[in-house]
């Protein structure tokens, strides 16, 4: 499956606000180009009418001539570039705010004079906007100059004319000034807020990108990956980031327990499948050794049945033969059986210190009447008490086994010698060597395998189960110790080992 690409979260949040103020910046210069030049226009205008209101005020009550009003006026005009011209009935200048009063006086009679006959003015031309009993609102346009004038003009108080006017052109060049210098401010503003939401966006994505990367860890069952605040203060995403770090350490724990769960499982079903294939083989061999001795029996105890001979010697043979056979399958029928709770694990070890050396001196005294039988030499050393540990009953069969795998064997000069040596590592070897043929190598390594005969004439011969060994393979390996075989040129050395600390 392809991997979608991932966008940069700072990307897109810085993009966004960048964005947004590039575009309130276009806006509000838009929004200067069309209509700061009439805001600019209407604001003149209520400045002239203010002071046109003033000074109507001023002639009606009298005012014109004190400090108070020369300085309410001067202000009016100082602030939004206006000029003034008060003239009495007799064209006297009563007040003025220009330097040049017979031009505003010369203006001032030509709209009077254009006014009262409706002809069209030598100085300028005109554009009322609005007029009332006392004031006429127009623009003009100086013939002489171009310039363009607001102005406002009318007849107060006692035959008194007044005009008020200000200059358009300073109207736009405040409005052409201002849009520049709000393109240089947006541009500086645009560049610097950049930068600071760049370095904003970083601080506030940096946490959910190392999140990001924590849970991308987590998806790859990467659980040391840990997420730790870059200060002191805790907010939302630092929450957030604690949060994972206990959902990580949850599920680590989790999938610890079930794959030990697993494991444990598999151990089980295999166990389990090791049992039944153990199980399957161990009947299988049970009546493939059983089936030999039980034709014995069955075929001499149909002669006893129909009196093949009648002779008393005939009938103690058969019997005899019956009873032999009985007590070879009653031997190896008990051997399965302590091999099978060995290998199904029923019996464990019970483990004790003994003297190994007392042990084999007593077993050895014990087995003497077999040696005698066969007209065997048993060789066995003086040695000192040598404690060891292990479970005593078991290592006493694994010992009976050697002995008696040796004596049945055993040829030549028929000598069987039992050696207890102590090894480097604090390990005692006791080993047993009979005389005779050497084991052969296609076999050595079959001989601790079940029903496995090296010879299977003389195995039968001496009544042999082919289970002995491989009890001793069971009891050495349930108790962890080592075990073994060595072929000499007369003869074969069985030995195991145990510990004696």
């Amino acid at each position: 499956m392809k991997k979608k690409k991932i966008h940069s979260l700072r990307f897109e949040i810085s993009a966004l606000f960048i964005g947004t103020m590039v575009g309130t910046f276009l806006m509000c210069l838009v929004v200067n180009l069309f209509f700061m030049e009439k805001f600019y226009i209407q604001n003149k205008r209520e400045a002239i009418i203010a002071a046109y209101r003033s000074i109507s005020q001023a002639i009606g009550s009298g005012d014109i001539t004190s400090e108070e009003f020369d300085v309410e006026i001067y202000h009016i005009c100082e602030r939004y570039n206006i000029e003034m011209i008060v003239l009495d009935a007799d064209s006297k200048t009563l007040k003025t705010s220009s330097n040049n009063a017979e031009l505003l006086a010369k203006v001032l009679w030509d709209n009077m004079i254009s006014s009262a006959t409706g002809m069209a003015s030598n100085m300028s031309d005109r554009t009322i906007i609005d007029y009332g009993d006392d004031y006429t609102l127009q623009i003009t346009v100086d013939k002489g100059t171009g310039r363009q004038y607001l102005e406002m003009w009318g007849i107060v108080g006692n035959g008194n004319l007044v005009l008020v006017r200000t200059t358009m052109e300073s109207i736009r060049d405040n409005v052409s000034i201002s849009n520049t210098f709000m393109v240089y401010v947006a541009l500086i503003a645009i560049v610097v807020g950049s930068v600071l939401i760049l370095y904003i966006c970083k601080k506030v994505t940096d946490p959910i990108k190392r999140l990001y990367y924590i849970s991308d860890d987590m998806k790859k069952l990467n659980f040391e990956a840990k997420y730790v605040p870059e200060n002191e203060y805790r907010n939302e995403i630092d929450v957030l980031g604690q949060n994972m770090n206990e959902l990580s350490e949850t599920l680590e724990s989790n999938i610890k327990e079930l794959k030990n769960a697993n494991i444990a499982l598999k151990r089980d079903i295999a166990r389990k499948e090791e049992i039944d294939t153990m199980r399957k083989e161990f009947l299988s061999n049970v009546s493939h050794e059983l089936k030999t001795p039980i034709a014995l029996i069955q075929g001499y105890a149909e002669g006893l049945k129909e009196g093949i001979n009648d002779d008393e010697e005939s009938r103690n043979f058969y019997c005899e033969v019956i009873m032999d056979e009985a007590s070879k399958m009653n031997i190896m029928v008990k051997k399965l059986l302590t091999l099978n709770q060995l290998e199904f694990g029923n019996e464990s070890a019970n483990m004790e210190r003994f003297d190994i050396v007392d042990m084999v001196s007593n077993y050895l005294k014990s087995a003497s009447m077999l040696a005698k039988q066969k007209d065997v030499t048993v060789k066995f050393g003086d040695y000192p008490p040598i404690f060891v540990w292990g479970d005593e009953f078991k290592i006493e069969e694994v010992l009976q086994n050697y002995y008696s795998n040796a004596i049945n064997h055993i040829d030549g000069e028929k000598v069987i010698e039992v050696k207890i040596t102590t090894t480097e590592d604090n390990h005692v070897r006791v080993s047993v060597f009979n005389t005779g043929e050497p084991i052969p190598e296609d076999s050595i390594d079959h001989i601790w395998e079940k029903f496995y005969k090296v010879d299977k004439a003389r195995t039968r011969e001496y009544g042999g189960s082919g289970v002995g060994l491989s009890i001793v393979k069971a009891i050495m390996e349930g108790m962890h110790q080592k075990y073994g075989v060595i072929n000499y040129d007369n003869g074969v050395e069985f030995y195991f080992e145990l510990e004696t600390k």
